[in-house]
């Protein structure tokens, strides 16, 4: 490996911890049954909060809040490694990287 490529290599990796860095921070919201259930979610696909309105809370049907919760949290994540991939695929032009861009 010749000096060239490990300054190439050096200036990748301080670029993807920015790019981690700012992933971290960024945040992304995901809602179900008209706002009933919220979920926040960074870029790092991290979970930060779930919001549940009381009014989605019916003892009798907890298949329905579930329901609600699994749909709020599949569109965060989604949402999240959208982003994360279009941000490191911006460092990386778009070659996948094992571990980082999907």
């Amino acid at each position: 490996m010749n000096l060239s490529m490990i300054k190439q290599a050096m200036e990748l990796k301080s670029k993807m911890e920015k790019v981690q860095k700012e992933l971290a921070k960024t945040k992304v919201e995901s809602s179900a049954g008209d706002g009933l259930v919220t979920v926040t979610a960074n870029g790092q696909q991290k979970v930060l909060s779930i919001k549940i309105d009381p009014a989605a809370i019916d003892p009798s049907q907890p298949d329905k809040l579930e329901k609600l919760v699994l749909k709020a949290v599949t569109g965060a994540l989604d949402e999240a490694k959208k982003i994360s991939n279009e941000r490191l695929g911006e460092i990386t032009g778009g070659m996948k990287v094992p571990g980082l861009t999907e």
